[in-house]
């Protein structure tokens, strides 16, 4: 493995620019996870290069080969990956690796990933398809939750309007926990010619907004079904909640008058997963 000590080195220095700038990432078209479980977790032929700090090499060097535990899993898939030819592993110091790094207490081991590239057709043609539609989120944690959340809950896909916040954002990343692998995901420049496309392939469309007559529970998502949930602040713009089939409601008691984001997704995609079980 090729040693890094200094923070002025060209490849941490772009590095740390495609953990700040979403646009250079994009440009580079990659991405970046952190930790043991997202490291353990990425794809093998997704990975590009991978980071490890001095202090925790020098833990695991320690680790008895016949260990079974978690340092050892980790040094093993660390070898693995520097002995196959295909991926660049390097070791940098503790300092090198705060500098890349976007977490407080880092864990020492960084990943550059290729992004991912799936397209309107291959979501929608999922056999019985449960999609997220998703207009202008911003928050970082609940995009993240709603990816996660939905991997449990079964969704086959979530598509994004073009402002809603990256997903390779690394607060977004770290929310998924290990979902941003697995959950297929599209941004769209126009939400209209998605719901041209639902209606064609007989994909029911329900928008989550108070002017909903029906509740959640009252509705059959057994079939094909897409859940529209606008903004934080502003909810679902008229124009794009319209173009859903249906209005749906979640019930409110008291002086609440909506549900944080993530939480209303959540509790309407359990809601598809009980009614499909």
């Amino acid at each position: 493995m090729e040693r890094i000590t200094s923070v002025s080195n060209n490849r941490i220095k772009e590095v740390a620019l495609w953990a700040a700038r979403a646009k250079e990432r994009r440009k580079a078209d990659v991405y970046l996870v952190e930790g043991r479980k997202m490291f353990l977790e990425a794809p093998k032929e997704e990975l590009q290069q991978i980071f490890v700090a001095d202090s925790l090499w020098e833990r695991l060097e320690m680790e008895d080969k016949d260990s079974s535990g978690p340092d050892a899993q980790l040094k093993k898939r660390i070898l693995e990956l520097d002995g196959d030819g295909r991926n660049s592993v390097f070791l940098v110091t503790d300092e090198v690796f705060r500098k890349m790094s976007d977490t407080q207490t880092p864990q020492g081991v960084l990943c550059v990933l290729c992004q991912k590239h799936y397209t309107l057709e291959a979501l929608l043609t999922r056999e019985n398809p449960l999609l997220v539609i998703l207009e202008d989120l911003q928050d970082p944690g609940n995009l993240g939750t709603i990816l996660r959340t939905g991997e449990g809950a079964g969704i086959t896909g979530v598509i994004m309007s073009k402002d809603t916040v990256d997903l390779y954002n690394p607060k977004t990343i770290r929310a998924t926990m290990g979902s941003i692998y697995r959950v297929p995901f599209l941004y769209v420049e126009d939400l209209k010619p998605v719901f041209a496309e639902l209606k064609k392939k007989g994909i029911q469309s329900y928008a989550a907004h108070l002017r909903g007559t029906k509740y959640y529970d009252a509705l059959d998502f057994t079939e094909g079904t897409a859940f529209l949930i606008g903004n934080e602040g502003n909810g679902l713009r008229t124009e794009t909640a319209d173009l859903a089939d249906q209005y749906l409601k979640i019930p409110m008691e008291g002086q609440v008058e909506s549900l944080n984001a993530a939480i209303a997704t959540s509790i309407l995609m359990y809601e598809a997963n009980r009614q499909r079980r």
